[in-house]
């Protein structure tokens, strides 16, 4: 009997082997990104400041999305406590690379102003997240499917989390400092989602591109092939963020440019750009909900985790948990402006939809705050209504607080979901372990 060779099975085959030539090449070509980067700082190479940017830049960009990849990857291999735990905590290592190097020069240099970097690097991380990523999102999806965006029910503990985070930042700008017991009351805040969130049944994670090549390998080469990724990327990161740091402020001063500014947004950028075109390749491809509901939790972990190192880090570089980190009326004003956004978006998303309208809101108000101080220093006088433009901030507070309380007017059953599932996880924590507990 002659053999039949199945119908389709040829060019299957040639697929799958392209599609691991491209993964193989791209993630060949990502990494040898890292390696002028990593050359320059072993060798302790000197560049002008905009050359050492550019070049320690691109590293840390190219070992963010190995880091990605590597991240979904180990997701087929690790309980999904560990998941949620280690490999959400690594994927933001960039950002948190560069605002802990901040954070602890500005320990080591109380007079400088490395505290102004900190909290600025920290502030536009955030506010990227939700004005320009959440925004673009809802936007990309609308345009493709002609509908809202829509994230899942278990979504609703982050949103639970993130709105007391949220509450409690409120208070830093009233009390005018960020203090030691600030950081505690943010980090407990995340372990206690994570303690939460780790009892849940696991879910099966979605990898693309170069990821889902990497969770097709064979176990022991996946994870070989992982934890290579994760040693080389997390390198990479450490030895570029103090050149990168560094070669920011030192281009401000070379060319004039805000330094401020370029810790703000562009460090940000370069360091959270791979999750970004990942969410947004999902929303592409029509998978919204998932796309918002990952960088939902990167939202929740910056607010949390992240603020709450800043205070732990600079008490270690100064030797004293008092007094906490200095900082002046315009650090206390970006802090209050990234909360008032924060609980806009909270009370939005609080009935799981994001909509067309509400993403266009949130775009627009960000570009609003980004942009008007520099319109209104070009008026004539320097002023708008009387205020100058580094007070313009204030004005975009409460225009973000305004709306938020509009919505819970509007809506008020919106923060009632939100305790809901809180009180539904401990119902069902607590019923598991007392099954656990009872007599086999």
């Amino acid at each position: 009997m002659a053999f039949r060779v199945p119908r389709g099975w040829r060019p299957r085959l040639l697929a799958e082997r392209n599609f691991a030539f491209r993964s193989i090449l791209l993630i060949t070509l990502t990494a040898a990104a890292t390696i002028p980067g990593i050359y320059s700082a072993l060798q302790h190479l000197e560049y002008p400041p905009h050359v050492e940017a550019i070049v320690a830049g691109i590293a840390i960009l190219a070992a963010s999305f190995l880091l990605l990849w590597a991240c979904d990857a180990a997701q087929a291999d690790v309980s999904q406590a560990l998941a949620l735990a280690a490999v959400a905590l690594i994927a933001v290592l960039p950002e948190y690379a560069v605002d802990m190097y901040f954070t602890w020069q500005a320990g080591k240099f109380p007079q400088s102003d490395y505290s102004h970097y900190a909290i600025a690097n920290m502030t536009g991380a955030n506010r990227l997240l939700i004005g320009v990523a959440w925004a673009l999102i809802a936007i990309i999806f609308y345009v493709r499917s002609r509908r809202d965006v829509r994230i899942e029910a278990e979504r609703r503990l982050e949103l639970f989390f993130l709105g007391v985070a949220t509450i409690y930042a409120l208070t830093i700008p009233l009390k005018g400092s960020l203090a030691w017991f600030d950081g505690v009351v943010f980090i407990g805040l995340y372990l206690v989602y994570m303690w939460l969130a780790a009892r849940r049944p696991c879910t099966e994670c979605e990898a693309c591109g170069p990821a889902e090549y990497l969770v097709s390998l064979p176990i022991k080469r996946r994870r070989a092939t992982t934890v290579v990724l994760f040693l080389f990327a997390a390198t990479a990161i450490v030895l570029n963020a103090e050149r990168f740091c560094e070669g920011l402020v030192g281009t401000g001063e070379m060319f004039g440019i805000n330094k401020f500014l370029l810790v703000q947004w562009l460090a940000p950028i370069a360091s959270e750009a791979p999750e970004f075109v990942v969410a947004l390749m999902f929303a592409w491809r029509g998978n919204a909900g998932l796309a918002l509901g990952s960088l939902l939790s990167a939202k929740l972990n910056q607010w949390t985790l992240l603020v709450g190192m800043i205070p732990g880090v600079f008490a270690l570089s100064s030797g004293s948990l008092m007094p906490p980190m200095p900082m002046d009326n315009i650090q206390m004003q970006e802090i209050l402006l990234t909360a008032a956004q924060s609980l806009l978006a909270v009370l939005m998303l609080a009935n799981l939809r994001l909509s067309l309208g509400e993403a266009i809101f949130l775009m627009a108000l960000f570009f609003g705050q980004l942009l008007s101080p520099t319109l209104v220093e070009k008026l004539p006088g320097g002023t708008f209504m009387g205020l100058p433009g580094h007070e313009m901030h204030q004005v975009f507070s409460m225009m973000y607080v305004a709306a938020a309380l509009a919505l819970f007017v509007d809506r008020p059953y919106r923060l009632g979901s939100l305790t809901q599932v809180l009180r539904r996880d401990w119902c069902e924590i607590a019923q598991a372990e007392r099954r656990m507990d009872m007599p086999q």
